[in-house]
């Protein structure tokens, strides 16, 4: 029977008055990108639309998550500086401690990072980030209890696992927390992990190493990230997919649905640019990443320091010399980069090219104070591709798929720059040691700098496709 028009206005008029009086949500859904958009009821998303966030609550987030990261670096860099006594104890070859470090680590952390990214687009991205972050601090805890080199590889594999969950999905909440004006200094102060990581891991990892032993050093560090894991789950909400893109031009958009894995590979297999800095990447990755590693046990072979020295010493460059190049290249491709997008890959070719001959003269010198200033210098260039390449790689693809996208970028990078750079160092270090004995090591690092110069050629070609392959 049809309703009487009177009573059906009447009650159309207190359905919209309830529709105005319910509460708004404080905080928007664990996954604000619009995964659950289709299912949402209409009245609730026009009654419930995720609030802007502060610039407070921005800067939060970008601190913890540069505090994850900084857990991730530390829990992978650890090892370098432990070599010494874990090889003493376990009696180990480079090229062993260079799979167990590359390898074993990248295998995994490579290839799962492009699933797990693809589940982060349709799903909660902090719940990710802190479960990995979790497991991986899991995993360094059981480090410090290997008692044989495969059950420390192990270890090693699972570190590598929990650690694929972490990156890609920072990335993408970074660039929907920060306008594109932003977005290269933004995730260049996340890129300060890297730096800040690897430092606290080489300082404190020498210490506890000295004043206990290895163990210890991967047992207290992997605590530490169990403790941050659930303040990072309980206080970190997700950003809307494409939020601020959308709040810089049309609000009231409709947030993104995910994109399939094959939409997203299809766009990124026609546009050269990402393969170009993808490989370009790689290859800058397999010195940075393999110097990294192998410069503290370079230290006490070479320059004979002890373990504690090598620990101040090598924590002191690579925190200003990490931090300095990489939000200096963050600073650089925000300004160039608003005149001409050429200039986001072009940063870091020009970058490469200087850090070339500064390597060189930096292993190559007998004063402590000289080196540390020359070992400074390339420490930072090296570095400071993250902000401007990471920025260019959020712009190939729209919003709904930049998680994806880093991920697939990481793969490249990280399984040439991880796997290749720490056990090529060490397999040439052994394979050079018969005519160099303990300064194999220095020539090892002389071989490797030539991909320095491919990573430049490979940006200085992108610089040319960049224009044509953006995505705005």
């Amino acid at each position: 029977m049809e309703m009487p028009h009177g009573v059906k206005r009447d009650r159309d008029q207190r359905a919209d008055s309830i529709a105005a009086a319910a509460p708004v949500a404080r905080e928007p859904p664990d996954d604000a990108g619009g995964a659950t958009l289709g299912a949402m009821p209409a009245a609730r998303r026009l009654a419930s639309p995720t609030p802007p966030p502060t610039p407070a609550y921005r800067r939060y987030v970008l601190a913890l998550l540069v505090v994850v990261y900084t857990m991730n670096f530390l829990d992978r860099q650890i090892l370098g500086i432990l070599v010494p006594q874990i090889t003493a104890e376990l009696g180990l070859s480079d090229g062993q401690i260079g799979l167990m470090g590359g390898v074993a680590f990248a295998a995994l952390y490579t290839t799962l990072g492009v699933p797990i990214a693809w589940l982060a687009d349709r799903s909660s991205r902090r719940r990710i980030i802190a479960y990995a972050l979790g497991l991986w601090s899991a995993f360094t805890t059981l480090c410090g209890l290997a008692g044989s080199f495969w059950q420390l590889f192990l270890a090693r594999v699972g570190v590598g696992i929990g650690e694929a969950g972490g990156v890609a999905p920072a990335y993408s909440m970074v660039s929907d927390y920060f306008p594109r004006e932003q977005r290269a200094r933004a995730l260049a102060v996340y890129s300060l992990g890297i730096p800040i990581g690897s430092a606290v891991g080489i300082l404190f990892g020498g210490l506890i190493a000295s004043a206990i032993d290895w163990r210890a050093a991967f047992v207290i560090v992997g605590l530490v990230g169990l403790v941050i894991a659930p303040i990072f789950r309980f206080t970190v909400r997700d950003p809307a997919r494409g939020g601020a893109d959308r709040r810089a031009s049309a609000p009231a958009a409709p947030a993104l649905r995910p994109a399939p894995f094959r939409a997203v590979a299809s766009l990124l297999l026609a546009k050269p640019s990402f393969w170009l800095v993808s490989f370009g990447a790689g290859c800058a990755s397999v010195c940075g990443y393999g110097l990294a590693f192998w410069l503290p046990s370079f230290f006490q072979r070479s320059f004979e320091l002890s373990l504690v020295d090598t620990a101040l010493f090598y924590s002191a460059i690579t925190f200003v010399g990490g931090c300095l190049g990489i939000y200096g290249g963050g600073l650089l491709a925000d300004r160039l980069g608003a005149r001409s997008r050429s200039a986001y890959p072009r940063i870091p070719a020009a970058a490469f090219l200087i850090a070339l001959p500064c390597f060189f003269a930096a292993v190559n010198t007998t004063n402590l104070v000289v080196g540390f200033v020359l070992f400074v210098i390339p420490t930072g260039l090296n570095l400071m591709w993250l902000g401007p390449v990471t920025t260019a790689v959020q712009h190939l693809v729209p919003a709904n798929m930049r998680t994806t996208a880093s991920a697939m970028f990481l793969l490249i990078n990280n399984l040439l720059g991880i796997a290749v750079g720490y056990y090529y160092f060490g397999a040439m270090s052994d394979l050079l040691r018969p005519t160099y004995g303990d300064e194999s090591l220095r020539y090892a690092i002389y071989t490797g700098l030539g991909f320095y110069v491919i990573a430049s050629l490979l940006f200085f070609i992108a610089s040319r496709t960049l224009r044509s392959d953006w995505t705005d």
